[in-house]
């Protein structure tokens, strides 16, 4: 048997950006260039950096560190974080229009700014304050501890003002789920552990909870999920409804109800295709293939009241729900059947939501819309006419 490969951890943007502010401080107040970096990450684990584009002036010392994400799928893998670090007279004026500042003892103050391809919030429900930098608040700690270590080192007690930009981050950004939450102009500065785990459960399901929770900040009390982009497509080519106004949830169906009940959401419309729907109908919790199959069976159950048993075996050998539906059709039993896989997954989810109203619609790429449940007429038009 092969052996399994273990992962291979990274660290956060907000490592990165805090080995590079404690670099640039420590080369501008003790005027020594460095080659890399040392910090101990909250976690504990000790990150030893290397730093490019060192650029050294008398009162000002920028560097950067190159994002290493481990074995994660990150977007931001191999980026290039820069900070600088400069002596500051104290005119936040030259801090930019926002900007996080902070005293310690009888020192001087710290002042942080975000530059280029750092993002901006611009909605409520996040750790950052509205209009301010998307500077998470540990790594905001850890920049601000780790500047103030070498200010104690150095024995400066005056003020310094810290920046941190990523040159390519507002095009990394579009690849993310930032505008969806509120973040305009770049990527977020984000860790809390200062590590990066290869891409787990908890890392998509807490996006899924993050986005559901700002949506509830915002007073919504009805909340759309769509497993993927070709809900997100439906919602917006055939229900008119903007970009945004779905909660994409992946896999993670029974986690994400859960989350709308705590949440306080009231109301949820579900819109997905049919190749992930199906197994919703059949209970499936997580429709990750890892979980197992079953979409022909559990279509095959929903149509057994309709079908014979040798049209039976031509469902259970198709080999995709699109085939599969077109089969129906041709069958002449495609309506009943689909208004029972609705009617399915409805209850599923209303059960996995503590009784919360759920509502129903499934499509195919061919067939368009496939069914919906009773209420979804009168939902769509509570959406199209009301911000919550």
């Amino acid at each position: 048997m092969m052996e399994k490969k273990e992962l291979r951890c990274g660290f956060t943007t907000g490592t990165c950006a805090a080995v590079a502010a404690k670099a640039a401080a420590a080369m501008l107040l003790l005027e020594s260039r460095l080659q890399h970096m040392k910090l101990m990450t909250p976690k504990g684990t000790e990150a030893d950096l290397p730093l490019f584009h060192v650029v050294m002036g008398p009162d000002k010392v920028s560097c950067a560190v190159e994002k290493d994400a481990g074995d994660d799928p990150d977007v931001t893998h191999k980026a290039l974080i820069f900070a600088s670090v400069e002596y500051f007279n104290g005119d936040e004026s030259l801090a930019g229009s926002s900007f996080v500042k902070e005293t310690s003892g009888e020192s001087g103050a710290l002042v942080l700014t975000a530059l280029e391809g750092v993002g901006r919030v611009t909605k409520p429900g996040l750790s950052c304050p509205v209009g301010y930098p998307a500077i998470n608040p540990v790594p905001r700690r850890m920049i601000f501890d780790e500047v103030d270590e070498i200010r104690r080192t150095a024995g400066y007690k005056g003020s310094l003002l810290i920046s941190i930009w990523i040159p390519k981050g507002r095009e990394l950004a579009e690849k993310t789920f930032n505008s969806r939450l509120g973040i305009v102009d770049g990527l977020s500065i984000l860790g809390t552990t200062g590590i990066v785990k290869p891409m787990s459960e908890e890392a998509l399901t807490a996006t899924i909870r993050l986005e559901l929770h700002m949506k509830a900040v915002a007073g919504q009390k009805k909340v759309i999920l769509t497993p993927g982009n070709y809900g997100e497509l439906f919602l917006k080519e055939k229900l008119n409804l903007p970009p945004g106004e779905g909660v994409t949830i992946s896999n993670f169906i029974r986690k994400s109800c859960i989350m709308v009940k705590e949440e306080g959401f009231e109301q949820v419309l579900f819109v997905g295709h049919i190749g992930k729907l199906i197994k919703v109908a059949g209970g499936v919790e997580n429709t990750h293939s890892r979980y197992g199959d079953r979409r022909m069976e559990v279509l095959w159950d929903c149509a057994r009241d309709y079908l014979d048993s040798k049209e039976k075996e031509t469902i259970l050998q198709s080999n995709t729900m699109e085939t599969a539906a077109g089969i129906l059709k041709e069958l002449g039993v495609l309506k009943p059947v689909m208004s029972e896989v609705v009617k399915r997954i409805k209850a599923y989810m209303t059960d996995w939501t503590g009784g919360i109203l759920v509502e129903v619609i499934t499509f195919s790429n061919t067939l368009g819309l496939l069914s919906m449940t009773p209420e979804v007429p009168e939902m769509i038009k509570q959406y199209l006419t009301s911000d919550t």
